[in-house]
């Protein structure tokens, strides 16, 4: 693969045979039973933005929905997950798929390890979720979750790292080189009925508030009888790029820990 001289590959193209029509975790841009979305153009991607995240450059708040699916709803049966993602003016700007097996999903449930995969409104994969197996327990501090975000598919440019803490769900933002960039903290119950439960994002010594990964009430009926999450994301619009898409990344990370139960 021929790159530029930032190190990622040049311009990709649209591919009908990459991930539109579609391998066995991708839909394109067409949701079934809803026709054609409306889409965000495409904006001009400027130096050193890896291919694909310009659309974040644009971008200060993010909505992540999950799709609802009739074999969990009915059967119990867990199903790799979907979601649209759109901007606060409503137009799609990502379709996410989760990529796994059968008995990981059945047997490990929300602490599985996974594949996620992002791809633009071309159908063109621009960036990649890994989380592997790890050990749930908050008295096990050496195992800890950690998710890896890479763009282009390849290319780590940022993690996220669970801290310990006795009670309250916290994680630290780093980089491409490791480096802790931004804090997460969450509530001490993520339970909640009729309201938001709210991920505040912290600068790196927790005294500012820069932004927060907010897990949305649905609604009683979706919520007592789905694990089909609605995420909101806001973040300072001049934040570098690439860590606005380790931000994205957390919230995935937040919804397979404290959201992801079949009910």
């Amino acid at each position: 693969m021929e790159t530029n001289n930032a190190g990622y590959p040049v311009e990709l193209q649209p591919n009908k045979n990459a991930i539109h029509p579609a391998p066995g975790y991708g839909q394109g841009a067409a949701i079934p039973g809803h026709g054609q979305v409306v889409m965000m153009p495409v904006p001009q991607r400027p130096d050193g933005c890896p291919p694909g995240l310009e659309y974040l450059t644009q971008i200060d708040q993010l909505l992540v929905q999950q799709k609802v699916e009739l074999a969990e709803v009915i059967l119990g049966w867990e199903t790799n997950n979907k979601y649209i993602v759109k901007n606060s003016m409503g137009q799609q700007v990502f379709y996410v798929a989760e990529e796994n097996d059968c008995c990981n999903r059945q047997f490990c449930g929300p602490l599985r390890s996974f594949v996620i995969h992002v791809q633009d409104n071309l159908g063109q994969e621009v960036m990649r979720l890994m989380r592997p197996l790890k050990c749930g327990s908050c008295f096990c501090p050496c195992c800890l979750q950690e998710l890896e975000i890479q763009s282009p598919p390849g290319y780590p440019i940022g993690y996220v790292i669970q801290n310990w803490h006795p009670f309250l769900p916290k994680f630290t933002i780093q980089n491409e080189k490791k480096e802790a960039v931004l804090k997460i903290e969450g509530p001490f119950c993520s339970c909640r009925c009729c309201s938001d439960v709210n991920f505040d994002v912290l600068s790196l010594d927790e005294s500012t508030k820069v932004g927060k990964i907010s897990k949305q009430w649905t609604g009683l009926v979706r919520e007592a009888f789905t694990d089909a999450d609605n995420f909101g994301i806001s973040f300072p619009m001049d934040l570098d790029v690439k860590i606005k898409a380790v931000l994205f990344g957390a919230c995935f990370l937040i919804d397979f820990m404290f959201f992801e139960h079949n009910k």
